[in-house]
């Protein structure tokens, strides 16, 4: 068994940082007394992070930061470097979400959710892995998945396949870093609704990959169902958080902050083992699918 990981005086790099999880990660952090590189496309709501985090006594700096975009992911890891010098802890956090029929989805939909989801998670590995192994000291990364990385329930195609393929990529990583190191490894956090930003997640969509047509009445269902799931959520950001860093301490890959949600992932399991067709994963959630708006 290895020693836990150590925090206090490591060095954060959190995307997605002005919001919700991403937040949480933050104020976690700086309460173990890491040094913090923070990123997010929300220039206004970064600095107001930052500067909230710097009143509190914590060492952070504020990168804008569109995950999309390999070359600005390249500047996040030279400014962390810059700044501390090392990276020990990394949180592909960023996140996007849209809903509706998979068929009515844009392919400014798809453009928008992968750059996000799936590409921001993939520069995140790629800029920053090679530093934490060249460093020869304990480090970590952790990607934000999801339920439904693991799951796909109805009218969240996009969104469903976006974090379909960070689950894999996470596994993958996670195998890859065992054949070279032991000093390096990763986690996967597959959370289920908490009451984040991501159903307001429209406010942060670019302006070339907006949508000219009105919402459809699936994507409107989809997105009264998700603010619905959205504020029922019984666990915080904060909560989610803490089970966070607790899983890094101990060096644990699978965070499923909500472990009810194993009853629906066996069902999908059982549907592939026996070849039966897919059963609708809320099938077993009714207070999500039928809650009253």
């Amino acid at each position: 068994m290895s020693e836990p990981f150590e925090f206090d005086g490591r060095v954060a790099v959190i995307t997605g940082a002005a919001s919700g999880f991403g937040r949480a990660f933050a104020q976690q952090a700086a309460a173990l007394r890491m040094k913090l590189v923070l990123a997010d496309v929300d220039q206004a709501l970064l600095d107001e992070t930052v500067n909230a985090l710097r009143e509190g006594g914590a060492q952070a700096i504020g990168v804008r930061t569109d995950v999309r975009d390999a070359a600005q992911v390249d500047a996040l890891a030279k400014a962390a470097l810059d700044a501390y010098g090392k990276v020990h802890l990394l949180f592909n956090n960023a996140g996007v979400g849209t809903g509706g029929f998979v068929w009515e989805s844009s392919a400014k939909d798809w453009d928008w959710v992968f750059g996000v989801n799936v590409m921001g998670v993939a520069n995140g590995v790629r800029s920053f892995t090679p530093l934490m192994l060249e460093q020869g000291e304990r480090a970590h990364i952790v990607n934000t998945a999801s339920v439904a990385g693991l799951l796909s329930p109805p009218a969240m195609g996009v969104y469903n396949a976006s974090k379909h393929a960070v689950v894999s990529l996470t596994e993958t990583l996670y195998h890859d870093l065992k054949n070279v190191t032991d000093s390096v490894s990763c986690s996967l956090l597959c959370p289920a609704f908490v009451p984040t930003g991501i159903s307001n997640a429209e406010r942060s969509r670019p302006d070339d990959l907006r949508n000219e047509a009105p919402l459809t009445r699936s994507q409107q269902a989809a997105d009264l169902q998700l603010q619905r799931a959205v504020r029922s959520g019984k666990l915080t950001p904060d909560a989610v958080a803490k089970a966070t860093f607790d899983a890094v301490r101990e060096g644990r890959f699978y965070i499923l902050t909500h472990p009810q949600i194993l009853a629906s992932v066996k069902l999908r399991h059982e549907d592939i083992e026996t070849l039966r067709n897919p059963t609708d994963p809320l099938s077993l959630k009714p207070e999500v699918k039928k809650a009253p708006q």
